[in-house]
């Protein structure tokens, strides 16, 4: 099993990269929260893998940490109806932060705004995986509980992302608008910095 690959990107598009190891280029799946994470074109990258074996075809699917990766292992393989390509599309649409508390809440308008996702399939995300991704047990938790930065940063994303949607946005505008805002900046991210660089896009 290939758990990760880390060599020099020399392509990207929002949905795949290209990334080089000892003379061989890989091409891997992406989803967009994880492209707009990867460096500069020539840059090192390091990607969290899952890879999918079939009669025809090998394919290799990465991401930015290894919570992204285990949250995309548990849908493909807990919940009926969700194949690899729309995984992909969910994880695109939401960061993982604002997806597990979607989840979590029960909240299927979020769910069900995401393409190719409609109301059935939304429930069966929340019906299949909310014991998974309960406070302290899930994928995310597990992966940054030994890093305080880490942990807070993800609270300070859910926390910004509910504060959107209480001033009246819709919780994808929302999410995307925090991810936007931590993209932007170096600083440390608490919950009033991304509110307030939201505002401001």
């Amino acid at each position: 099993m290939i758990t990760s690959i880390q060599g020099t990107l020399t392509a990207a598009t929002p949905l795949h990269a290209i990334v080089e190891l000892n003379g061989f280029g890989y091409e891997v799946n992406v989803p967009i929260t994880t492209a707009e994470r990867l460096p500069s074109i020539g840059g090192t990258v390091k990607l969290h893998t899952h890879v999918i074996y079939r009669e025809d075809a090998q394919t290799l699917y990465g991401f930015s940490s290894t919570a992204e990766r285990d949250f995309f292992r548990l849908m493909i393989e807990n919940v009926t109806g969700v194949g690899p390509k729309l995984a992909l599309t969910i994880m695109s649409r939401l960061a993982l932060p604002s997806l597990e508390s979607a989840i979590r809440l029960g909240d299927i308008a979020t769910l069900a705004r995401c393409p190719g996702i409609g109301k059935k399939t939304a429930e069966r995300l929340i019906v299949e995986l909310k014991s998974k991704v309960s406070v302290g047990g899930s994928p995310m938790a597990a992966s940054v509980g030994s890093s305080g930065g880490a942990a807070s940063s993800v609270n300070a994303h859910t926390d910004a992302v509910s504060a959107l949607i209480a001033l009246g946005y819709k919780a994808s505008d929302a999410d995307q608008a925090v991810r936007r805002a931590a993209l932007a900046s170096n600083e440390e991210l608490s919950t009033e910095f991304l509110i307030k660089k939201a505002l401001g896009n």
